[in-house]
């Protein structure tokens, strides 16, 4: 092998993505099946529109999610581990802005205890006041390391500064509120919103028919009655004036610079992804290639993508020593104003391209990743057909279209800019 020459590689035109199978479970809640490998493993996941977006009382969303483990009407804590250590099961409980997330891995022949287990989490959680201070002391730990680091308070004052503080997706945790939340504000919560209330099954892994009808025999058979309930409206408000924080012990600052953008049905997603990858969005874009190889400001800067339920955002990310953070702004400033002004050539165009098609394709080798991907489609109303376009999507993005894109979203006027250090 001669290592002086690169080795051949073949462009990846399309990723034929399987459809998952749809089922109505008895009592007409969803489950979206994906048989998919040898090994005789699975994961459930049901997943409630219980988020943030839903609370009354600031925080009772994720502590909420976070406490079904903690003591049902039939088992302490200590015994539902104990459930889930004896089948080696682990059990994953998340809320973030648009919903609520159960999720289980286990291996198949114990998806009758898993399914069992998962019953009674979902429909007699107790939320014991021990437990729920226990895990109250936890949160309010780590939140105060937390708020110690530059970085996270960086990326918390962006959103918050993006949306509005009040903002489902602008609202960062706080000491005041977790130490005010009490057992009753998560029972109340649990009740209106995931007790009897609608929600979507993601069954994937080595999957039969055996496995289909133990879903529908335990999450198909409980009653669903979808209450009436107000839907929130919240208008994002941004402060786009420049905001800093200062901490003279710093050796380093964190800085973060974007926008508000869009959902994954804009028109211009694609575009946008492109683009973002020449300007920040791989290990080989003009950003890492100015600012970190030949300037040595940083190790590392990226720009990415995030796009949400409802809206989205975008943001370029560094951490810099602090005396060079307005030259990296004038760097980055530089990298858009080419970005604007010239065509990315054909030989970079193909190669981002290229690296997204491939990153995309390797994303993709278990059944949990192809589930995840799935679960994406479902809960935010995409076509089941939208991965088996996504690379032809990519490749027809043309370098004029990346010329608009940066002229459309990144005028300085637009950007916010969060420096903390």
């Amino acid at each position: 092998m001669d290592r002086r020459i690169a080795p051949d590689f073949q462009t990846i035109e399309k990723v034929n993505f399987p459809l998952p199978q749809q089922i109505v479970l008895d009592n007409q809640m969803p489950l979206y099946v994906i048989n998919l490998g040898e090994q005789p493993v699975v994961r459930l996941e049901v997943v409630y529109g219980a988020g943030t977006w839903h609370e009354t009382v600031e925080g009772a969303s994720f502590f909420t999610a976070r406490m079904l483990a903690e003591g049902t009407r039939r088992h302490s804590s200590a015994q539902i581990s104990e459930m889930f250590d004896e089948i080696g099961a682990f059990a994953d409980f998340s809320a973030n802005a648009d919903r609520a997330n159960f999720m289980v891995y286990g291996l198949t022949k114990h998806l009758p205890q898993i399914l069992k287990i998962a019953n009674e989490l979902l429909h007699e959680a107790t939320f014991p006041e021990k437990e729920l201070d226990s895990l109250k002391n936890v949160s309010l730990q780590n939140l105060r390391i937390n708020l110690e680091k530059n970085g996270y308070l960086a990326t918390t004052q962006f959103r918050q500064r993006l949306f509005g503080a009040n903002h489902p997706y602008g609202r960062n945790q706080n000491e005041a509120a977790i130490q005010h939340l009490n057992p009753e504000n998560l029972r109340d919560f649990y009740e209106q919103f995931i007790l009897s209330q609608p929600f979507r099954v993601f069954l994937s892994g080595k999957i039969s028919d055996a496995e289909i009808s133990l879903v529908n025999q335990h999450l198909g058979q409980n009653k669903v009655v979808a209450t009436q309930t107000e839907s929130k409206v919240f208008e994002a408000t941004t402060q786009f004036e420049p905001f800093c924080l200062d901490k003279p012990e710093a050796v380093q600052s964190s800085l973060r610079l974007g926008r508000r953008l869009f959902t994954r049905q804009h028109p211009d997603f694609y575009a946008f992804l492109v683009a973002n990858a020449v300007l920040g969005g791989y290990f080989g874009s003009r950003l890492i290639k100015n600012i970190r190889e030949e300037k040595g400001l940083t190790y590392s800067i990226s720009s990415g993508m995030a796009p949400l339920r409802q809206d989205g955002f975008w943001t370029i990310s560094a951490d810099v020593k602090k005396e060079s953070v307005q030259l990296v702004l004038d760097e980055i400033a530089h990298e858009i104003n080419v970005l604007q002004t010239e065509l990315v050539s054909d030989n970079e165009l193909e190669t981002v391209k290229n690296y997204l098609s491939g990153e995309f394709a390797g994303g993709l080798n278990t059944p949990f990743e192809m589930a995840d991907r799935v679960r994406l489609m479902v809960l935010e109303n995409l076509d089941l057909d939208y991965y088996d376009q996504h690379i032809a999507r990519l490749r027809a993005v043309s370098a004029e279209e990346i010329r608009v894109i940066a002229q459309k979203y990144w005028q300085s006027s637009d950007l916010l800019q969060v420096v903390v250090g």
